[in-house]
């Protein structure tokens, strides 16, 4: 045998990649063996695989599932990329690498560290969110460029490690163009997830090849304050009109006889009207009577106090309105905000008077 025969013979002329242990595998260099390609060759790609050739480093054909000749027609790009001024005529060097484009499902993700997030009702808040996602590839140039590299073996585990943070990235910036406030992102998960997948595809499929089939948020977690403000929310819709509120629990501690919310509610009520009532007897004395000692009138209670005397609207903060009904402040500032409870705001101080307490009380 002549050495141009033998040199022929070791030419590959086959190409194929059995795939015996391809579940956890995304991308693999075709073992060459240091052997050329025969002119001809068949290339063979099943299904749920792609071939992608590289040439010193530039890519150049690439071919989905099928059976294919390595001819001239079949390998424009390579033949440029070589300078074969007529075609495919001798044997040649590529690296071929195998893709593996099927679906690879319940891949986990999450922040490691909480991500800073801005909203509308509670400013920067700090989130901690993880879930799954499904995934496949569809772009190999790109897949093998930014996420695979020249890795002669490109496993699941290394695409998780390498990915994890790229995906948190590009979860935080969906969730800012999308405006989701934190009380959906973190009560609405499968409406979220739903929400922010056409925003992802476009990130993942450009800058890494990959498009995300199916993003799953199967929990975001907030700090303590902001869960507690998220409670107190949903206890607000729950509750709905706060005048109705207190009323119903004026009468319910009523009928209980106890001394909870509903009884000081109750207790407030009256000792308001025994007070106003005081406070005119004073303002106005018997015809005949002596003043009071030292000119001014007794003292008549926490509530209407020496303002009253002195001619003047006894002014209460919101916690001490929020102290003498039983509630939180929050909803007193709710009932504030909604005009239920009338009062004034100094500054960025909210102020009730003695009559608009007892105004709302009557209502």
């Amino acid at each position: 045998m002549s050495i141009l025969n033998f040199l022929k013979s070791q030419a590959w002329e086959i190409i194929q990649w059995e795939e015996n242990d391809s579940r956890d595998t995304l991308s693999v260099r075709w073992p060459d063996e240091d052997r050329e390609i025969k002119r001809g060759a068949q290339l063979i790609v099943r299904e749920s695989q792609a071939v992608q050739f590289v040439y010193l480093g530039q890519f150049g054909d690439t071919f989905g599932p099928g059976k294919h000749d390595l001819i001239t027609d079949n390998l424009p790009i390579l033949c440029r990329l070589k300078g074969w001024k007529y075609g495919f005529e001798s044997p040649f060097k590529a690296d071929v690498y195998y893709v593996v484009t099927r679906l690879f499902s319940g891949n986990k993700w999450g922040t490691s560290n909480p991500i800073m997030m801005r909203d509308q009702d509670f400013g920067i808040v700090r989130v901690r969110a993880f879930g799954t996602f499904d995934f496949r590839i569809v772009d190999p140039k790109v897949f093998l460029k930014e996420v695979a590299g020249t890795d002669h073996h490109f496993r699941l585990d290394e695409f998780h490690d390498t990915m994890r943070s790229r995906i948190v990235s590009v979860f935080t910036d969906a969730v800012a163009s999308a405006r989701i406030p934190v009380l959906d992102l973190a009560t609405r998960y499968q409406e979220v997830g739903e929400a922010i997948l056409p925003l992802i595809n476009p990130q993942t499929t450009t800058k890494y090849g990959i498009e995300i089939t199916s993003f799953i948020l199967e929990n975001a977690s907030v700090p303590p304050e902001v869960e507690a403000a998220i409670d107190k929310r949903s206890s607000m819709s729950a509750v709905g009109n706060l005048n109705d509120y207190v009323k119903f629990q004026m009468a319910q501690g009523l009928e209980k006889g106890e001394g909870g919310t509903g009884s000081a509610a109750a207790q407030l009520g009256i000792g308001l009207a025994m007070a106003q009532q005081l406070a005119h007897q004073f303002q106005q004395p018997p015809a005949g009577s002596p003043p009071p000692l030292g000119g001014q009138p007794p003292a008549m209670g926490a509530v209407a106090g020496g303002a009253a005397a002195a001619g003047l609207p006894r002014l209460l903060s919101p916690a001490e309105v929020a102290e003498q009904l039983g509630v939180g402040e929050a909803d007193v500032l709710a009932s504030l905000e909604s005009g239920d409870l009338k009062g004034r705001r100094i500054g960025s101080v909210w102020r009730v008077s003695v009559g608009a307490l007892e105004e709302f009380l009557r209502h």
